[in-house]
């Protein structure tokens, strides 16, 4: 049972999500005011501390930016650079010749998948998204049918595959063996990839049809055509370092003790913000002066691949500051209390408590690593696997993402969608993940239960 107070915050919660549908998506207002005011809207109705409500909002818009700001603001320069030098035009060249154009989907969601298995979601997409606009001009594929498989991939392994540290978090929190949980969420997530990435998108483009005109796409797309691109080589290169240096420091560890200076230097290097700065950089040399541009036009790049950017880090910023004011006014805990009440199988359990507490925060760390949390005092004695738990909380976790969660707006906002769009690809996407990954893991724990 429900009690009438965590019942009421539910409700409020609820309204506060179909609210921010139709001001965005019927009134058209527009998405940063429409969110801030419905938080402070939020805090109102839920009885919190009027004085409290400007600062839970700004307190969660400051810590999401704090993060994503840096990210979203180097990869989009080092995304530029592989624009004007050609060299996203390389790598898309190279794939096509590859995997030709008929199993383009399949290809970027190949690419996703591999490069996001040592990087945050967010990481990956910036340095990838270049790449999937130029693969859709090339071969005249719509923009959905590219770049869907992609963040799919990215998703399934941000969500399900350790190394990544909400994975890890429940690694330990659960006591599971990290090997066999990777051998396990890899057969879960390549499945799980296909049908949420080539299958779904194949499905959805027929639905959804992007705007020709996207700001942000033609931003990496309006270079010279006459001039000799650069090698493969040095490009992949450029775009590896980054993902290098931050999976070095995912092993500092086993490098090195912990505590000593030379594991804080790897653990540094190893940082996304600081990885993708020296990735910048080198983009600078290697994509930039190596490719005849001077330090002004260098520059000039730089400074122009921000501007549209700054609506895309404002809407993610608040849609922290909503996640934070469900948080600060109990919603967020009457939603795991409600998980908490259900009586169904330990797998789902899992799922279940992660799944709504993503729908509260909008993300998918804090929803793995506070499910976990809750949920590992009741699996030590309940004899189901360890690894099979981590595998579906990391499902649950990804499951309905929405205003509060940034990767929406990344997607929105670099694809160029409307808000009912997103939620027809991008947010069923994470849906179809979040529901085969539980599905399959059942599936696997009734195999290996024999």
């Amino acid at each position: 049972m429900v009690n009438s107070h965590d019942a009421y915050l539910l409700l409020t919660a609820l309204a506060s999500v179909i609210a921010l549908v139709v001001l965005i998506a019927r009134v058209k207002l527009n998405s940063f005011v429409v969110l801030m005011a419905v938080s402070v809207a939020l805090g109102l109705v839920t009885r919190m501390p009027p004085q409290n409500i400007i600062k839970s909002f700004e307190a969660g818009l400051g810590n999401t930016l704090g993060h994503i700001a840096i990210i979203v603001g180097l990869g989009t320069m080092l995304g530029k650079m592989m624009a004007e030098s050609g060299g996203a035009d390389r790598i898309a060249l190279t794939l096509i010749e590859l995997f030709g154009e008929s199993r383009v989907p399949w290809a970027m969601a190949a690419v996703g998948f591999l490069v996001g298995l040592p990087v945050f979601f967010e990481v990956g997409f910036v340095l990838l998204v270049p790449i999937a606009f130029s693969v859709a001009r090339r071969t005249g594929t719509p923009l959905i049918l590219v770049g869907l498989p992609m963040v799919a991939g990215l998703s399934v392994v941000h969500g399900l595959v350790p190394p990544h540290p909400a994975a890890m978090l429940a690694v330990t929190a659960y006591n599971a063996d990290i090997g066999r949980t990777v051998l396990f969420a890899v057969l879960v997530g390549i499945p799980t990839v296909i049908i949420a990435g080539p299958v779904f998108a194949k499905v959805i483009a027929r639905r959804v049809h992007l705007s020709l005109h996207n700001p942000i796409a033609d931003q990496f797309l309006e270079t010279t055509q006459d001039r000799p691109l650069p090698g493969f080589a040095i490009t992949v290169t450029t775009i590896l370092l980054p993902i290098g240096l931050m999976l070095l420091g995912s092993w500092g560890d086993s490098f090195s003790a912990p505590g000593t200076w030379t594991n804080g230097a790897l653990h540094l290097l190893g940082s996304a913000d600081l990885a993708l700065l020296i990735g910048a950089v080198l983009s600078f040399i290697t994509l930039g002066t190596m490719r005849g541009f001077s330090r002004e036009t260098i520059l000039k790049f730089s400074d122009e691949s921000l501007a549209p950017t700054a609506m895309i880090t404002l809407l993610i910023g608040a849609g922290g500051g909503f996640g934070r004011v469900l948080q600060d006014s109990g919603t967020s805990q009457a939603i795991i209390n409600f998980a908490l009440r259900s009586h169904v199988s330990l797998l789902v359990s899992a799922w279940l408590v992660a799944a709504l507490v993503r729908v509260a925060t909008g993300s998918a760390t804090v929803a793995m690593t506070m499910a976990s949390g809750i949920v590992a005092p009741i699996a030590a004695h309940s004899g189901v696997r360890p690894e099979l738990l981590t595998i579906a909380t990391g499902g649950g976790s990804l499951v309905l993402s929405h205003f509060n969660d940034g990767g929406f707006w990344l997607v929105k906002e670099y694809f160029g969608m409307d808000i009912q769009q997103t939620l027809k690809s991008w947010t069923v996407c994470e849906t179809i993940i979040s529901v085969c990954a539980l599905l399959l893991t059942i599936a696997l724990s009734a195999v290996m239960s024999r």
